[in-house]
């Protein structure tokens, strides 16, 4: 598996944390889950 660092802005992180645990609960992993299936739908829609 690989690994990827990224820089976000702070407003930008900030609602993706919100986000996230919004939709998957905050539960260890759920960002990553939450980045993978982001990463999934854009390569679908290129």
């Amino acid at each position: 598996m690989g690994r990827i660092s990224v820089e976000l802005p702070d407003e930008m992180e900030k609602q993706l944390r919100f986000k996230t645990v919004e939709r998957f609960g905050g539960k260890k992993g759920d960002l990553s889950r939450a980045l993978e299936e982001a990463v999934r739908i854009w390569i679908a829609k290129k």
